[in-house]
Parts: C-alpha cells; structure tokens; sequence
C-alpha cells in the first residue's frame, strides 16, 4: 500500500481517537460539575467546542480523501 493511500486511513483514525476523548472528557466534565464545580465543568465544555465545531468539516474531508478516485 502507498503511503499515499495510508493518509486518509491515519486522519480518520485520529478523528475517532479526537471523539473517544472528547466524550471521556464531557462525562468527567458532568462529573466535576455533579460535585460543585460548574465553573470548571463551563470550562472544559467551552474547550471542547471547538471539536464539535470542527467535526462536520472534518467528517467531510476524509469522506473525500477515502473515495476512490
């Protein structure tokens, strides 16, 4: 397989890895919250909107790299 072919398979890999941790760190946001600290939990949610923002691009473009030319 050239190594051109691997790039779009590693960029899809690593969106799935970008969400696994987006949703590990919104359940410990809820979880911070749960105990008093909705400040912090404000915090990290804010941070993570820039994953969401970004997803549809995302999904996107490696929808296009992985089409067979």
């Amino acid at each position: 397989m050239p190594n051109s072919d691997l790039l779009p398979s590693l960029l899809f890999k690593l969106n799935e890895n970008q969400l696994a941790l987006e949703a590990a760190i919104l359940e410990l946001s809820n979880w911070v919250e749960m105990r008093g600290s909705a400040d912090v939990a404000d915090n990290v949610r804010g941070a993570l909107e820039a994953i969401d923002k970004n997803e549809d691009f995302i999904k996107m473009t490696l929808a296009v790299l992985m089409t067979p030319e």
